[in-house]
């Protein structure tokens, strides 16, 4: 019965943030995004395992403080395969789109491989200088 539960949950939109205090403006669009749609926004850092996690303790907390007071949750998520596991937790949350910084230029980057796991996402992304950039989805039927 949780199939047809999962087609009544509302949509969201997903903000996913490395250890970085500039990732606040990935926070900032992504709440912008999902208050224009009415709709939930959740923040996303996947770690890897075995990282010193001390170096990125005041950049999270920053990050947490700053989803906080933008109405979001956030999570950390600790996996080797950052897009694999974005992409689950993108799935558990009916999120529609994502924002992120800026595609690394790699063939097999974070956003390439989130993109083929979850092609029905919409992308947004926004640099360091603040310009936005989205990549919108079409209805593919082949």
């Amino acid at each position: 019965g949780g199939e047809i539960l999962k087609h009544n949950k509302k949509s969201s939109v997903l903000a996913c943030v490395t250890g970085q205090y500039d990732c606040d403006r990935i926070i900032t669009l992504a709440s912008e995004l999902a208050e224009i749609k009415g709709v939930p926004l959740h923040v996303l850092a996947v770690v890897k395992p075995g990282n010193d996690y001390s170096k990125y303790c005041d950049e999270f907390d920053y990050l947490f403080q700053t989803a906080k007071s933008n109405g979001a949750d956030m999570t950390i998520i600790f996996n080797d395969n950052a897009p694999k596991a974005t992409a689950d937790f993108a799935k558990k949350i009916n999120c529609k789109r994502i924002v992120t910084g800026m595609h690394d230029g790699n063939p097999s980057g974070f956003l390439v491989v989130f993109n083929q796991l979850m092609p029905k996402v919409a992308i947004t992304m926004i640099d360091k200088e603040n310009s936005v950039y989205s990549m919108e989805t079409v209805n593919q039927r082949c």
